[in-house]
């Protein structure tokens, strides 16, 4: 027999969604996350920040199941998902919608196909009535009708975003995760995607996980932020604390970032 599942502490509430719990992970010698601890809260937005090496992308691949921490636990739901084995975590998995960098659509399918891609994996019950209902219905949503037979090479960089969180949200997700979701764009298309980021959250009530080093859209979006450097937690709390509470680690990082934080536009409170 197995061990049996962990209890969830005490002060674990029904707002915790998704919980790092002195979450560590080594590879060989080589510690990546240190003893992170971040809690999620339930149909809000939180934004994971730092630079390049800090431990971002092995924490996001934690988050969905696709690694599992050396020692900790990740509570999901009150579940500690860190000691499942493949099938249990399958089911936790469906739980999360990603959206990828760059958008990562299948650039031989045109945008339908892309967007009924998950369906077709995970739903095969459905009519071809259905899915076609529910793909075109999705793309409405998101004020992208008419693109369904273009081709990914044929969308501005906004809609192939918006392709691709259509195409995540098809399994119906509590969880959303945005890896480096402005990366690669324009200012004007990157402030787009935060609005598109807020609004799918409030119209979708899920919960929203943004992996990112962009400090304005951090600044726009962020119910908590968390600055991660070389794999710890430094600080964390609503971008203006981080920016102007007496943390110099994240004072300094967001200088160094060059953003007057001071002068950008909340979409959130």
């Amino acid at each position: 027999m197995g061990k049996p599942a962990p209890e969830p502490p005490e002060w674990l509430t029904h707002a915790d969604h998704v919980v790092f719990d002195g979450v560590k992970k080594r590879f060989g010698e080589h510690e990546v996350l240190k003893g992170v601890d971040i809690r999620f809260k339930r149909h809000e937005t939180a934004v994971i920040i730092g630079g390049s090496g800090a431990g971002k992308t092995t924490l996001l691949r934690i988050l969905i199941g696709l690694e599992k921490p050396s020692s900790g636990h990740v509570w999901i739901d009150g579940r500690d998902i860190a000691p499942l084995g493949e099938v249990a975590l399958n089911t936790v998995r469906k739980k999360f919608g990603m959206v990828f960098q760059y958008a990562a659509l299948l650039d031989s399918l045109n945008v339908f196909d892309n967007i009924a891609f998950p369906l077709r994996e995970h739903r095969k019950n459905l009519t071809a009535k259905q899915m076609q209902d529910k793909v075109l219905g999705m793309l409405a949503t998101l004020g992208i009708e008419g693109k369904d037979r273009h081709m990914p090479s044929e969308l501005s960089g906004g809609q192939r975003k918006r392709v691709g969180l259509a195409r995540a949200l098809m399994l119906e997700p509590e969880v959303l995760v945005y890896d480096e979701p402005t990366s690669g764009l324009d200012p004007h298309t990157s402030r787009m995607v935060d609005d598109l980021i807020e609004e799918t959250r409030e119209r979708f009530q899920v919960t929203s996980v943004v992996i990112s080093h962009d400090m304005t859209s951090c600044f726009r979006i962020a119910h908590k932020a968390y600055l991660l450097i070389d794999g710890a937690v430094v600080a964390s709390g609503t971008p203006r604390e981080l920016a102007f509470g007496d943390n110099r680690l994240s004072a300094d990082f967001i200088a160094r970032s060059g953003i007057a934080a001071d002068k950008i536009e909340r979409l959130v409170e």
